[in-house]
């Protein structure tokens, strides 16, 4: 497709926009589900065979979906393997890849360089990322849609190109997308995004990778995965008042903490979970990113049924229907669990999580106290609703309920309140059964169907550099996630909480037992909420050009759209292997400076800032200029600053990270990064790893790694390596030299998790410590060819 017909392509959807009617658009017709059913006669007869030769022993309902999707169960398990979850990796065959707008480019950009014609699964593109909210819906998405043009027409050529689902902006969120269309009991699937288990609300297992990953399934090459470990969350009791299922998992990360899910299934059962509806149980799988799980699942139930039926897909409901009463869509009695967790949801009370990290968790009615405690002012500054988290029908129609007991009792919204639609069909519907007057009938502003302030696609002009607080339903709130300010305080909380203290205005304010003082001098209280789980007429389409038709084919003939000169994209050329230096050592890394020791929280928004930095997600070179910059440095403890202590007497020894980075780069110098607890936690973003490649990074020691980040690591052909004396991360400083002692050994296959590192302090001084490696055998190909997308292509051209 060239560039004028995609240009028009996406004008012609504006266009559509501006005059669409959708009351008479009639609801959802059953859809073509043949590329949407999972193969369930296939998984079954695979499952039988992974059962007998694990002597068929009771399975969790997730071993169930991972062990049916092993690429070769012989070749895993036979001849008396062992299967130990925690430790044994899988190679496993996902059936659907899902991409979002940001992430997509780099992953096509990886793709397009293995050679191959079409993906080997089906495969889809959701511009959701790139569409920064302001006024309004149609304002903001068509100012969006003109300042990305660029990447919007690569993204749509190169889906042409090899027969990739392309959802247009305005399409909706990439979660809420998937939810309606393509998620399905037992499906193993991909995203490139951290919240890709929001699908998990399903029944299935979706799991957030970065791009690098996600090209494994496209290419058809075995995906690995270490065994999980599996946490049962035992559900008992029935949720009632202003508790939701965002009050539940918000509560789980309280008690999991941010890193308590890593290299874990979070896998709910019990008789709680048949009293949530089906998007209640995706918002709760949604969050299980917070704590770092893998992902997270639920057993099959009549809701979820009832929820296919409602988005068009009856026959798969009525194949899972078969699978489940075939004992495959649920845990099988006398299952183990490595760890349990008990919560009676008859007990649970909404709670607000935050500031500043999504696991200080707090009970409304200890909320107040907890703000008076903290010295902080009582006001609100915006209330935000809706993003892929909580933007259901049922949300939304709970919501309006509370708006309108407000406007009965002459209330509006003291504060900016701002509402983000999922997806199109869910505004489609909102609109037609009135929710979005009733919501703007307060104050309400309705955003574009897009991330937009979830992920700092926010142009907030007040507050700026601020102390400031704001409540959301979003998922994540790491400084400066949401507007560019890292003085604004993000509380996490149900929609409906959010909404009730936005016509508060008060931080302290709790609607379940506290009034709102009336012009007429009385007093009003909100009763609580009543929503509806899917609607009596079911969803309606809305705009149906945003949508691409099914399982379109390869057009091979297509011209992918990078222009020369651009700013945004750029071809992505592949990076060199550590092992092709010449250097004398052979087997081992070549001698590596240290660039700086990382304190504290370094969050993958920390490696690779988000906000006006997306437009760079498919510019290696330009995107990689914010690498680290809000870092700390913990040698003075600024951020955004490193030592070069070999500098030239042309720089100064003091110099940004990425400026010092760049410099390494210069001297051809590959560099190492000494870094703290649970790095590169939150988002599924492999620019954090590729930039330190990029620049020369060749090793990150860490005192943990969180799991999606660790694996981006070993794919750019980075060694992530793991103290084994977490106090050894105070001994090595930047401008030290260290240099890897056993990796000749793991290349030649030694069963040891231990890599020595010798250490060269600046002094002279030097001493050796133990470090622990979680490097598979064909991780360490992928460390030797330079990254795992050079051993890929290598083994496509063998073959």
């Amino acid at each position: 497709m060239s560039t004028a017909t995609a240009s028009c392509s996406l004008q012609r959807t504006l266009q559509r926009r501006s005059r669409r009617s959708l009351a008479t658009v009639p609801p959802l017709a059953d859809k073509d589900c043949s590329s949407i059913t999972p193969p369930y006669p296939l998984l079954l007869k695979k499952l039988d065979r992974v059962r007998e030769l694990l002597g068929n022993r009771p399975l969790t309902l997730a071993e169930k979906i991972l062990y049916s999707h092993l690429h070769d169960p012989e070749a895993s398990l036979a001849g008396g393997k062992k299967l130990v979850r925690g430790e044994t990796y899988l190679q496993l065959s996902p059936e659907r890849v899902a991409m979002q707008d940001a992430s997509a480019q780099m992953a096509l950009l990886q793709f397009m360089s293995a050679g191959l014609p079409r993906c080997a699964v089906p495969t889809s593109i959701h511009c959701d990322h790139l569409i920064q909210a302001n006024v309004g819906a149609d304002a903001d998405l068509q100012r969006s849609i003109e300042n990305n043009k660029e990447v919007f027409e690569f993204l749509e050529s190169a889906a042409r190109k090899y027969g990739i689902e392309f959802w247009r902006p305005g399409s909706g969120i990439i979660h809420q997308i998937v939810l309606e269309n393509y998620a399905a009991p037992g499906l193993l699937m991909l995203g490139t995004d951290s919240h890709t288990p929001n699908a998990g609300g399903l029944g299935l297992l979706a799991i957030g990778v970065g791009g690098a990953d996600a090209v494994d399934a496209m290419t058809g090459t075995p995906w690995e995965l270490k065994a999980p470990q599996i946490v049962g969350v035992h559900l008992t009791g029935k949720l009632n008042g202003w508790a939701t299922p965002k009050d539940l998992i918000l509560h789980l990360a309280g008690k999991l903490t941010v890193k308590g899910g890593t290299g874990r299934i979070l896998e709910y059962f019990g008789p709680g979970v048949f009293n949530q509806s089906c998007t209640g149980l995706a918002t709760v799988s949604n969050m299980g990113a917070e704590v770092g799980a893998t992902t997270s699942t639920f057993p099959y139930t009549p809701r979820m049924r009832a929820y296919l039926h409602a988005t068009g897909r009856a026959p798969v409901a009525n194949a899972a229907d078969e699978a489940a009463a075939r004992g495959f869509l649920a845990a099988d009695e006398g299952a183990e669990y490595d760890e349990v967790v008990e919560i009676n949801l008859s007990e649970l009370e909404p709670t607000i999580n935050g500031p500043f990290t999504p696991d200080l968790a707090t009970p409304l009615s200890r909320f107040g106290k907890f703000v008076r405690e903290q010295g902080w002012k009582d006001e609100i500054s915006a209330g935000l609703i809706g993003s892929c988290t909580n933007s259901s029908y049922e949300d939304m129609t709970s919501v309006a309920d509370l708006a309108r007991q407000a406007k009965a009792a002459g209330l509006t919204a003291k504060v900016p309140f701002l509402c983000t639609p999922g997806s199109e069909q869910i505004r489609a519907t909102m609109e037609r059964d009135q929710v979005t007057d009733v919501l703007q009938d307060v104050g309400a502003t309705v955003l574009a169907n897009a991330c937009g302030p979830c992920i700092g696609q926010w142009k907030r002009e007040d507050k700026k550099g601020e102390e400031n607080a704001i409540l959301t339903s979003f998922n994540r709130n790491f400084k400066s996630r949401n507007d560019g300010n890292r003085f604004t305080m993000n509380f996490l909380a149900s929609p409906t909480v959010v909404t009730a203290m936005s016509f508060s205005g008060k931080l302290s304010f709790n609607p379940v037992t506290d009034a709102i003082p009336l012009p007429s001098g009385g007093e009003f209280r909100f009763s609580p909420p009543s929503g509806q789980d899917l609607p009596s007429a079911g969803f309606t389409p809305g705009e149906t050009s945003f949508y691409p038709g099914p399982t379109p084919e390869p057009h091979p003939e297509t011209q992918v759209v990078i222009k020369p000169d651009s700013q945004r994209l750029e071809y992505l050329q592949p990076f060199p292997s550590h092992f092709e230096s010449g250097d004398a050592r052979g087997l081992e890394l070549p001698r590596l400076k240290v660039l700086m020791r990382v304190r504290g929280k370094c969050t993958t928004d920390h490696i690779s800032a988000a906000g006006p930095w997306l437009k760079y997600k498919g510019h290696l070179t330009n995107i990689s200029e914010n690498l680290l910059i809000t870092a700390m440095n913990d040698e003075g403890g600024e951020v955004n600053v490193a030592f070069d202590h070999e500098h030239d007497p042309s720089q100064s020894e003091v110099d940004t990270i990425p400026g010092v980075a760049k410099r390494l780069k210069r001297r051809n110098q590959p560099w190492a990064l000494v870094v703290d607890e649970n790095y590169g936690e939150g988002s599924a973003r492999e620019h954090a790893a590729l930039q330190p490649r990029f620049y020369g990074c060749a090793v990150i020691i860490a005192r943990s790694f969180a799991r999606i980040h660790e694996t981006n690591l070993k794919k750019q052909g980075v060694l992530p390596l793991w103290f084994v004396d977490k106090a050894d991360y105070s001994r090595i400083g930047s401008g030290d030299i260290v240099e890897t002692v056993d990796l000749t050994q793991l290349f030649e296959g030694a069963q040891t998790e231990i890599v020595s590192v010798k250490v060269t302090r600046r002094n002279g001084e030097t001493f050796t410590i133990p470090t622990r490696h979680t490097m598979s055998a064909d991780q360490l190909k992928w460390l030797r060819a330079g990254s795992a997308l050079n051993y890929i292509r290598s083994q496509i051209k063998s073959n």
